[in-house]
């Protein structure tokens, strides 16, 4: 059973986020690593060639100056490619795939500067790194042997993918230069930290299947509507903050957390309304249910389930009793000891 399901009566308020699946292994994936499995450690060289360049050009535009036109988007995928020095001349390409190949080194790329779109997943890349490239809005590198998020410094980016490396840290990427990344996908590396993601214009963060065992440093995500943390060794709910507050949907299946009293740290939250807690300790408790919503009164769904109007005023009911049990607990007596010994 995947989190599509979890996701499929959730639409985040913000009509430009994206309603991806959460942390479904893709068939597509899959092939990558079987792949992966049998690749000889050398592959003879399988240099681009102007025959694949002109089986895989199309959508003829338009050149920058209005007055030529030229090919602009390229699909070379399963080709063996090892080696596409030969696209540094084909400067006016603007969509580019170069997928399931066996490609180590992406340089030649640095001559595209109208490049829109890159998509060069399962190659065998150990780095995302490129020059600045002024358009370039959606970039993935899934399914390589990236080793950290180095050099990504594109402007315009908007949607980056590199899920299925081997990055164990978040390091390089500049807010300053990265005022229009809102969507990143890290599921399925060896994350141990979720420092280094201080980007303040994010709306969606998947970071489901690393080694994650607490949240720290999100604190200045005040635009993040979706994160995914599935399945990863999270036992406290520490680091979250008030200043997340556009955070709509969060993901926490599939980890440790066994004490219900770690859902009162999700209280700060103001627009929270949709919490998965599937196949965590604490979903074991009988109160399970009724006690997040007492925590967290603005909640609508918990899991895959909607909450009932009865449950919502029967959780009000509790709330106020809880409130008038402290407001008549009596105050705590003031120690006199310090006084009396100066006496």
């Amino acid at each position: 059973m995947s989190d599509e399901d979890d996701l499929e009566d959730f639409e985040p308020d913000q009509g430009d986020s994206e309603k991806e699946e959460d942390e479904k292994e893709t068939e597509e994936g899959e092939d990558y690593r079987k792949e992966g499995e049998e690749f000889p450690e050398e592959w003879l060289p399988t240099p681009l060639t102007e025959d694949m360049m002109k089986e895989g050009l199309s959508l003829l535009c338009k050149t920058g100056n209005g007055l030529a036109h030229a090919y602009v988007k390229l699909e070379v995928k399963e080709r063996d490619l090892t080696d596409i020095y030969l696209l540094r001349s084909y400067i006016h390409l603007r969509y580019v795939d170069i997928s399931e190949n066996h490609l180590t080194d992406l340089s030649p790329l640095n001559y595209l500067t109208h490049l829109l779109w890159l998509k060069a997943d399962g190659n065998r890349l150990r780095s995302a790194q490129l020059n600045e490239l002024p358009y370039l809005q959606i970039a993935s590198f899934a399914y390589n042997q990236i080793t950290d998020t180095e050099g990504i410094s594109h402007p315009r980016l908007e949607t980056l993918n590199l899920k299925g490396n081997s990055i164990h840290m978040v390091t390089g990427l500049d807010p300053q230069k990265l005022i229009s990344l809102h969507t990143v996908e890290l599921r399925g590396n060896q994350l141990e930290s979720t420092l280094g993601i201080n980007l303040p214009k994010l709306k969606n963060l998947y970071l489901a299947q690393n080694r994650l065992k607490k949240v720290e440093g999100l604190e200045d995500l005040s635009n993040l509507t979706t994160l995914h943390l599935r399945d990863n060794q999270i036992d406290t709910l520490s680091g979250f903050s008030r200043e997340m507050k556009s955070l709509q949907y969060l993901n926490l299946r599939g980890n440790m957390v066994a004490n219900l009293g770690e859902l009162a740290k999700l209280q700060d939250l103001p627009k929270l309304r949709a919490l998965v807690l599937l196949d965590n300790p604490c979903t074991d408790e009988t109160n399970y249910r009724q006690e997040a919503l007492v925590q967290m009164p603005y909640l609508e769904r918990l899991d895959k389930e909607f909450y009932e109007e009865e449950e919502q005023a029967e959780a009000d009911e509790i709330r106020q009793r809880l409130k008038k049990e402290k407001e008549q607990e009596p105050e705590p007596k003031r120690n006199l000891e310090p006084e009396q010994s100066l006496i």
